[in-house]
């Protein structure tokens, strides 16, 4: 009789774990790819937990000359759609790989329909700014609500019948967007023209929209040479500039030797902080202290 009941006991353990595991497979998210972690936030503020949101750029990795891990491949492969920030180097390395992976995937390129910086095409490094595009659009508030509107588009394809959750989402998040230029252009507007020192020029859009000047160390995207690194010097000496910033996965040598011509200091930023609307604010913040 014992015997018989640890059977039958067992039997019902195993049934359990069967219809669980099914019901776990049948309750997998969608997964969702984008290509630096800000992105992952925006998407979030307009589908909250919905999409399993894979971020192909790891923090600390630049995504100017990313290699994808195979397991980032996988997982791509099982991907609705790839939301691209846009000429960012890694992106346009592994572009046509990713399709061939998942020819099903919707691929959308969030730089479309933005008004881009563009200049001459840049050869930087190990990557190049095809056309002189200038990738960093994610720093620019006005450009975000744009792809935020892109985003819900997309994501309402995928599952409409969230669509009033997501437009209802994407109006909370376009009045903090909103809200947060507005505390941005007032904090820097006695500051207007003001000139600040990067190594690579990642803020050339913050700098547009309020109305700032970059000056980078970096020529033409090249690390600085002798004579350019001189002209920068003597501009930081003329305009009383004690600092220099730097994106925090870039190697600090050339700013550090900077830095201690101008008897300065390098200043990390992480233009790729997933608490967007922090990180900005804490930006702006720097700026006003170091002008």
């Amino acid at each position: 009789m014992n015997k018989i009941l640890v059977i039958f006991t067992v039997a019902i353990f195993l049934f359990s774990c069967n219809s669980n595991k099914k019901k776990n497979d049948n309750q997998k998210k969608p997964v969702i790819t984008v290509s630096i972690l800000p992105q992952k936030t925006f998407v979030e503020k307009i589908a909250g937990d919905d999409f399993d949101v894979q971020v192909l750029v790891p923090q600390g990795a630049s995504p100017e000359s990313y290699n994808l891990l195979p397991s980032q491949l996988q997982k791509i492969s099982h991907s609705a759609v790839w939301f691209r920030i846009g000429h960012i180097g890694f992106e346009l390395s592994w572009i046509n790989k990713v399709k061939e992976l998942n020819p099903e995937m919707q691929v959308v390129d969030l730089s479309e329909g933005l008004e881009l910086i563009v200049g001459e095409e840049e050869q930087h490094g190990d990557h190049v700014h095809v056309g002189g595009v200038d990738p960093h659009t994610w720093l620019s508030p006005k450009r975000v609500k744009q792809m935020a509107e892109r985003i819900t588009d997309i994501l309402t394809g995928l599952n409409p019948e969230k669509s009033a959750e997501y437009k209802a989402n994407y109006l909370k998040f376009t009045k903090e967007i909103d809200q947060l230029d507005i505390k941005i252009r007032n904090a820097l507007k006695d500051y207007k023209g003001r000139t600040f020192i990067t190594f690579h020029p990642s803020l050339s859009y913050f700098a547009h929209d309020y109305e700032l000047v970059q000056y980078p160390l970096e020529l033409e995207g090249k690390e600085p040479t002798p004579q350019h690194m001189a002209e920068v010097v003597e501009k930081a000496r003329k305009k009383n500039i004690r600092v220099v910033y730097i994106q925090n996965e870039f190697d600090k040598e050339h700013a550090r030797v900077f830095a201690e011509e101008i008897k300065g200091e390098v200043i990390e930023i992480w233009p790729l902080n997933p608490d967007w609307e922090s990180n900005l604010l804490e930006l702006t913040n720097l700026f006003i202290d170091n002008f």
